[in-house]
């Protein structure tokens, strides 16, 4: 149970008033507030991700993300982002190539160059993949070829850049006038294809119950965000590995299908 409480430090320090149910996630606690009459949203890391994802969220300036308003230890406050628009009702209803295309947009935003340095907490990528490869050794299957795309993609990167590392439909908000605007990022130092290849692991993509759905997309994301159409399949090979042994970690087994079919379709592309 999440009470006004676990706020206050915040709430006095900041002036800020509360304005609706506080809410509970895997790595932090948010509160709708007001401050000076301004409507923003208060949240609070309970997860070192979240911790370090502020310092990146602080870097970018507003720029294709939500403003940061405040930042202190684990309390971050952030412009809230109250427009009607929703990339994952435009993905539940047939739009989802236009959902894509507005994806690309805002991570080109995400990763164009700053006039200042970045967070030094950003995860460096190979910290990242820490625990595919020893995965992979003990379960085999489609996670060999995972650990093995992820070897040779972290041995030659390219384009290097602050990452957002967790993007997709529900991490990018309708922010009216200011257009769509990213939150929640993990804060990740890699090539900057990486940060499309959730995109297709994650649920909302379906590319594993659509036929074609996968070619269409991997086109899609290639052109609008003018990358290697074979590097992308092999980040997504990749982390679909990745996300497929967090998800047996955080689950306990048995809910990690739908990644290795995604991991599966990728190696099928690359013919191997």
């Amino acid at each position: 149970m999440v009470s006004e409480d676990d706020f206050q430090p915040w709430l006095s320090r900041w002036g800020l008033v509360p304005e609706g149910d506080a809410i509970r996630t895997h790595s932090s606690l948010l509160l709708p507030v007001q401050r000076d009459g301004v409507p923003a949203m208060l949240k609070i890391a309970t997860a070192e991700e979240e911790l370090n994802g502020a310092h990146l969220m602080a870097w970018y300036a507003g720029n294709g993300a939500a403003r940061v308003l405040a930042h202190d230890g684990p309390g971050l406050l952030l412009e809230r982002l109250s427009g009607q628009k929703s990339l994952i009702e435009m993905e539940r209803s047939g739009r989802g190539d236009e959902a894509t295309k507005i994806i690309c947009a805002v991570v080109a935003r995400l990763h164009a160059a700053r006039d200042r340095m970045p967070p030094e907490t950003l995860y460096p990528m190979a910290t990242w993949f820490r625990q595919l490869e020893p995965a992979a050794a003990r379960l085999g299957g489609v996670l060999t070829k995972s650990a093995a795309a992820a070897r040779e993609l972290l041995a030659t990167p390219q384009y290097v850049v602050p990452l957002h590392g967790d993007i997709h439909h529900g991490n990018i908000l309708d922010g009216d006038e200011r257009g769509w605007l990213a939150i929640d990022p993990k804060g990740v130092l890699g090539e900057r294809a990486f940060d499309y290849a959730n995109l297709f692991c994650h649920p909302e993509a379906k590319v594993t119950t659509e036929a074609g759905r996968l070619d269409q997309r991997i086109d899609i994301v290639a052109r609008h965000a003018n990358l290697d159409p074979k590097r992308l399949l092999k980040w997504i090979l990749a982390y679909a590995g990745l996300k497929s042994v967090w998800t047996m970690k955080r689950e306990g087994g048995g809910q990690e299908a739908r990644e290795l079919t995604i991991a599966q379709m990728a190696a099928a592309a690359l013919g191997l």
